[in-house]
């Protein structure tokens, strides 16, 4: 049996509409109940984790930032990775100018992007985590666990492919790049992953990796679901992760509730 579950958010446990269904939260408090411990992990802020995971009532830990923070089920702060901070200046201002690109930074407890995006607000019906404009030219660049890119329509992606090959042939090792959607791109420090994350929580709690089982959608859960005693991508997951773990089992879609439809079938022997 599994002792860990550990689970990514959007498209994955949240349904489209961003949000956990009752069906969900009702089956992580029974796995809760079983002691199977459950972890976040996503590329979320963990302000707006610990809102959610508080809303449930539940003791999980938490992997934010793509695992560049790992709060634990009090939580306290076990992993705290940072980009670093003359890296991050200068990631901060590569898409500057580009008006159909938005940057965002994650800055200790906030949540900071260089113009007003209103549908990124979209992404937090769990929460009131809310973003503040940033002076781009003049700002703090100490304690930002992830850099993060978007565009508000799928057809402007060629713009993130092109931002990510530039920043990867500057760059190189001294960061981690991937892409959580076809228009979010994510920037962490070097060895930054929900996969070296998840090895983080399973040595604190006492397992081992083959003890987890962890469930994604995108090209950031790709070490995590590959390092994982068994990974399950979602049906509506990027064809590239799915194309990079051939032998990974694919299960439903998140529109339909397929994390906890799983987790109910493999703990308790029940579909609903």
């Amino acid at each position: 049996m599994f002792h860990i579950v550990a689970s990514d958010l959007d498209g994955t446990l949240l349904n489209t509409d961003h949000a956990l269904s009752a069906y969900t939260k009702e089956t992580l408090q029974k796995l809760r109940k079983k002691d199977i411990h459950f972890v976040f992990a996503t590329g979320r802020h963990h302000i707006d984790v610990a809102q959610m995971r508080d809303n449930m009532d539940i003791d999980a830990y938490m992997i934010t930032s793509n695992g560049a923070r790992v709060h634990d089920s009090k939580g306290n702060v076990i992993v705290s990775l940072n980009l670093q901070p003359s890296i991050a200046y200068e990631i901060a201002q590569v898409a500057m100018d580009d008006s159909l690109v938005y940057t965002h930074i994650y800055r200790g407890d906030e949540w900071l992007i260089n113009k007003e995006d209103p549908e990124s607000l979209e992404y937090f019906s769990e929460s009131h985590f809310k973003y503040r404009l940033f002076e781009p030219i003049d700002f703090a660049t100490d304690d930002i666990a992830k850099i993060y890119f978007t565009t508000n329509d799928d057809s402007h992606n060629i713009r993130l492919i092109e931002l990510k090959n530039r920043l990867k042939a500057h760059y190189g090792n001294e960061i981690s790049i991937a892409f959580s959607t076809a228009n979010c791109l994510e920037v962490m420090g070097a060895n930054v992953s929900k996969g070296n994350a998840l090895a983080a929580v399973v040595k604190k709690l006492g397992y081992t990796l083959q003890d987890s089982i962890a469930f994604g959608d995108g090209m950031n859960d790709l070490e995590m679901l590959s390092m994982a005693g068994k990974g399950c991508i979602m049906q509506n997951a990027s064809d590239e992760l799915k194309q990079c773990l051939p032998q990974i089992e694919i299960i439903g879609s998140n529109a339909d509730d397929a994390v906890p439809h799983y987790l109910n079938n493999l703990y308790f022997n029940s579909i609903k």
